[in-house]
C-alpha cells in the first residue's frame, strides 16, 4: 500500500486559466487530470496524456528496465515515472486502482486454500477416549461376566490405562517438526510452521518469477560491438559519459561497466533524455546519443540482422550513434551508428545447478514472468524449463490455479506482484532479499536468497514426514504389542511404565536426527 502515495497534483481549469492543487489520493476520482514529476509514483491507474513517457512498472511485474508508453496508454497505480513530468488522466475509482487489486487477490487465493487436518488431531478425537473406555471394559467386565477377581483385573486395567496413553503418540509429531524447523533455520531457510513443511514434502512443482529470483535483478552489459573499427574501450567510455548520474537500470549497467574496466569518463554537456527514446549528451563539442534500434529510421540490414540476433538472446540492445549537424544549425542531419550494447539480467550463477537439483527430486520446473516472451524463452531455454510470460499478477494467479488443478505447485518470488501467486499457490517461498509483502505472504523464505536451499528444503519437508510416519509407527506399535502383553498379565505396571516413557523417548531420540540432516 505504501507503494500508492496519499498525495496527488490535480490539475483544474479555474478563473486565472490551469490550477494545480495538492489533493489526497483518495479524493481523485475518474476523468481527474493529474501530474507527476520524474521520480513520483502514481496515486491511481491512469491513461498517459502526453505523447511518450517512460515508466518504472516493477511494483506490478518486477521487471527493472522501464517501459515505455504512449498517448492513450494505460498506466496502472505505484508506476514510477522514469524520465520527466508527465500528465495523466485517472482512469480508476478509488479503492480499485491496480495495488488494490493485488490486495484482494491476495485475499482471495487465502480463501481457496483448505488448511490441511492433521493425522494426530484426527486420530486424537476418538483414541483417548476410546483407551479409557477399554480401560474401564477391562477391570469391570471379567469380574462381573467371569467372576474374576477384582485386584488382579484392576492391576490389569491400570497397566492399560498407563500403556495406552498417548504421550509418545502426540509428541511424535510436534517433536519432528521443531526438529525440521530449526534444521531449515540454520541452512538459511525458514519455513512457518508444520502445516507449510507438509505441504512442502508434497509439492510436484515449482514456479519460479524471473527478476529477482532466477536473476539478479541487475542488468549487465554482456556484449559491446564496435561497428566502425574504433577501439571498444573509448567508445565505451562514450556511452558511460552520457549516462552518467541517471538513475535508469540500464545506464547504471553502462557505467558499472566501463568503471570495471578502469576507464576514464569525460564530463559530458548538454545532457538531456529523450523521453521514449534513449539519451543525449555533448563531449568535446560533439554531439553523442544512445537510443533504441526502433528509433533509428535508416538502420542498415547488417546492423538489424546483429539487433535481431542479440534480441532473440533475450538482451536489450541500445546503440551509440554520433550525430552530425549543419554548421551553426541545431537541425541533425545524419546519425551514424558508432557501437551495438547488449544488456540483460544475469541468470544467478547456482540457478541451473538448483534446478538440476529438483529435476533430480522428480520435480518439473515452470518460469512466470511479466517480461516479453523472446527474452523470458531465451532464459528458459538456457535453464531448461517451461515458461509463461507478459504476466501481469492476475495472469500468474491463472497460471498457478491452471496447474493446482492437476498437481501441487509452490511459487517462489520476490515482488509484491508475486504475492498473489504465491497464496494462490500449495506453498509460497519468498526470496530473502524480496519485498516485505512476499515475505509477508509467504509460507518460507530463503534467507540466504541461494536458490539450491528450494532442493535443500523440499528434501527436509520429505524426511520430516518420513519422520512423523516412522514416529507415528512406533508409538502405536509399541503400545498394540504391550496392550496385548497388559491383557495377558504377562507385564505389570512397572514394564508399562518403562514402555510408555520408553516410547517417548524414541519417538523424540528419533526426530533429533532431522538437526543433522543437510
Amino acid at each position: 500500500m505504501a507503494l500508492v502515495p496519499d498525495q496527488a497534483v490535480r490539475i483544474r481549469n479555474g478563473a486565472q486559466g490551469e490550477e494545480r492543487e495538492e489533493v489526497a489520493a483518495a479524493e481523485l476520482r475518474p476523468g481527474d487530470i493529474i501530474e507527476i514529476a520524474p521520480g513520483a509514483r502514481l496515486p491511481a491507474d491512469a491513461r498517459l496524456l502526453d505523447a511518450l513517457g517512460a515508466f518504472d512498472e516493477s511494483a506490478l511485474t518486477g521487471e527493472s528496465i522501464p517501459v515505455e508508453r504512449r498517448q492513450g496508454d494505460k498506466v496502472p497505480a505505484g508506476s514510477l515515472a522514469a524520465d520527466r513530468v508527465l500528465r495523466l488522466e485517472v482512469v480508476s475509482e478509488p479503492g480499485n486502482n491496480a495495488i488494490d487489486r493485488i490486495l484482494h487477490l491476495i485475499e482471495e487465493a487465502e480463501t481457496q486454500r483448505a488448511p490441511i487436518e492433521r493425522f494426530i488431531d484426527r486420530f486424537s478425537r476418538w483414541y483417548t477416549p476410546a483407551m479409557m473406555l477399554v480401560a474401564l471394559l477391562v477391570v469391570i467386565v471379567p469380574p462381573l461376566a467371569f467372576g474374576q477377581s477384582w485386584d488382579e483385573w484392576i492391576y490389569r486395567g491400570l497397566a492399560l490405562l498407563l500403556i495406552g496413553c498417548p504421550c509418545a503418540l502426540v509428541i511424535s509429531t510436534p517433536a519432528a517438526v521443531t526438529s525440521a524447523l530449526a534444521a531449515a533455520t540454520r541452512q538459511g531457510a525458514l519455513i512457518k510452521g508444520g502445516a507449510a513443511l507438509e505441504r512442502l514434502a508434497h509439492v510436484d512443482t515449482i514456479a519460479f518469477d524471473k527478476t529477482g529470483t532466477l536473476t539478479l535483478g541487475k542488468p549487465q552489459l554482456t556484449d559491446f560491438i564496435s561497428l566502425n573499427r574504433q577501439p571498444e574501450a573509448e567508445l565505451l567510455a562514450l556511452a558511460a559519459a552520457i549516462e552518467q548520474g541517471s538513475h535508469h537500470p540500464l545506464a547504471r549497467a553502462v557505467v558499472a561497466a566501463a568503471k570495471k574496466q578502469g576507464l576514464t569518463l569525460a564530463v559530458a554537456q548538454d545532457l538531456r533524455a529523450l523521453p521514449g527514446m534513449g539519451v543525449e549528451g555533448r563531449i568535446d563539442g560533439a554531439l553523442w546519443q544512445l537510443l533504441a534500434p526502433s528509433r533509428i529510421p535508416h538502420l542498415g540490414e547488417a546492423i538489424h540482422q546483429q539487433v535481431t540476433r542479440l534480441e532473440e538472446q533475450g538482451k536489450t540492445v541500445v546503440i551509440l550513434c554520433s550525430l552530425l549537424n549543419h554548421a551553426g544549425n541545431e537541425a541533425i542531419t545524419q546519425a551514424t551508428p558508432m557501437a551495438l550494447l547488449a544488456l540483460r539480467d544475469q541468470i544467478r550463477p547456482e540457478a541451473a545447478a538448483a534446478l538440476q537439483e529438483l529435476r533430480a527430486l522428480g520435480l518439473q520446473s515452470i518460469m512466470l514472468t511479466g517480461d516479453n516472451p523472446r527474452a523470458a524463452e531465451a532464459i528458459a531455454t538456457e535453464l531448461g524449463m517451461g515458461w509463461r510470460a507478459s504476466l501481469l499478477p492476475e495472469g500468474k494467479v491463472e497460471e498457478i490455479a491452471k496447474l493446482a488443478k492437476q498437481q501441487k505447485v509452490a511459487m517462489i518470488g520476490d515482488g509484491i506482484n508475486d504475492a498473489p501467486a504465491m497464496k494462490r499457490a500449495s506453498i509460497g517461498i519468498a526470496m530473502g532479499g524480496g519485498t516485505d509483502v512476499a515475505l509477508e505472504t509467504a509460507d518460507a523464505a530463503l534467507t540466504h536468497n541461494q536458490l539450491g536451499g528450494i532442493a535443500a528444503m523440499i528434501r527436509l519437508s520429505r524426511a520430516a514426514l518420513a519422520n512423523i510416519h516412522q514416529n507415528i509407527a512406533l508409538a502405536l506399535g509399541l503400545k498394540a504389542i504391550f496392550l496385548v502383553t497388559s491383557l495377558l498379565g504377562i507385564t505389570g505396571l512397572w514394564i508399562a511404565v518403562l514402555a510408555d516413557t520408553g516410547a517417548t523417548a524414541l519417538v523424540t531420540a528419533n526426530a533429533l536426527r532431522l538437526l543433522r540432516k543437510r
